[in-house]
């Protein structure tokens, strides 16, 4: 691991613990309230079955560890079909200036239609380094949001541009990607990617995992290589 990223993760360490230390110290009646629906995008409609891998990812669309963990990702989802589903989760570091409008129009995206979400996303992770905290910097947070519509646009088409203007001035929107947010926290994540498989935190999170080791990872679990669960069991231990 990178100095650089070693610091970015001490950060985000600390940024959370304050989080944490402060919701500690709120009542009951404050505690974030229990979202009507399960957090994250899922993939393709693949709801889990009754024997279903569950993968649990936390992206920010602007962190370029995020866009590398994504093709690998994709080709195992492609090769495992409806044996394995995948909930996205949008969590935008703080020390990313624009992750947290590009996981509001992920919010927004979805909303609109469904099948848009993963398109976004992947819109964001080819242009992602129009959104780094450089090129913005001299930018208003209104012209950046104004990019983003556009972007948006190519993806949920022209026609939704008073929908998706009017997204980003909804308060619901805002709450929503706040819980995401908060979710994130509440597993202990630290930083993205950062991966669950069947509940359980994967060693080594913050960085792109290729797709053989995705293999590694799932076919034991799903019984496709005799004698290696117990290896499986120790990955995780």
């Amino acid at each position: 691991m990178s100095s650089g990223r070693e610091k970015r993760r001490i950060l985000s360490s600390f940024f959370l613990a304050l989080i944490f230390s402060f919701l500690g110290g709120r009542t009951a009646d404050a505690q974030v309230a229990i979202p009507p629906r399960y957090d994250g995008f899922l993939y393709k409609g693949h709801y889990p079955g009754p024997d279903s891998i569950i993968i649990d990812a936390f992206f920010d669309p602007v962190c370029p560890d995020s866009r590398d963990s994504w093709p690998p990702l994709k080709e195992a989802l492609k090769h495992y079909s409806h044996r394995v589903s995948l909930f996205v989760h949008p969590f935008p570091l703080p020390y990313h200036d624009n992750a947290y409008v590009t996981c509001r129009a992920l919010h927004i995206a979805n909303k609109l239609n469904a099948s848009t979400t993963y398109p976004l996303l992947e819109l964001f992770f080819k242009h992602q380094e129009k959104y780094y905290n450089k090129p913005t910097h001299t930018k208003s947070r209104a012209l950046v949001v104004d990019h983003v519509v556009k972007l948006m646009l190519k993806v949920v088409g022209n026609s939704s541009l008073s929908a998706v203007e009017s997204a980003f001035e909804d308060r619901q929107t805002d709450l929503t990607t706040r819980i995401s947010f908060k979710y994130g926290c509440s597993r202990g994540v630290t930083g993205t990617p950062f991966f669950f498989v069947n509940g359980f935190p994967l060693p080594d999170s913050g960085s792109a995992l290729d797709y053989n080791k995705w293999r590694s990872i799932i076919d034991p679990l799903l019984g496709e290589h005799k004698g290696k669960k117990e290896d499986t069991l120790h990955f995780f231990l």
